[in-house]
């Protein structure tokens, strides 16, 4: 599997009420734990004081990643995407 270098930003609609957003966001707890539990989902962090997440998940290709895997997030309607393919380095100190 490839890596990718995924920056999330999720801007809730206008309009939205609150009992939609909470629902979103739980399902979405639960999508990222089963994602991770698949190797899907590597790691996630979140900038601090910022409203947006990185991190890095694994997919075939990135087809694979935007349909199968992204795709699947319940937030994902919401999200705004920069996706960076990742490649080893030969300097990368966790290849040792």
């Amino acid at each position: 599997m490839r890596e990718f270098l995924v920056e999330i930003t999720t801007t809730v609609p206008e309009g939205t009420g609150q009992e939609e957003v909470d629902r979103r966001r739980a399902a979405e707890a639960v999508r990222a734990k089963e994602l991770a539990a698949t190797g899907r989902l590597a790691r996630l962090w979140r900038p601090v004081g910022e409203l947006r997440s990185i991190g890095v998940w694994r997919a075939a290709d990135e087809e694979e990643l935007h349909e199968k895997v992204l795709g699947t997030l319940p937030l994902r309607p919401w999200m705004t995407l920069t996706v960076t393919p990742l490649a080893p380095h030969p300097n990368d100190p966790g290849t040792r």
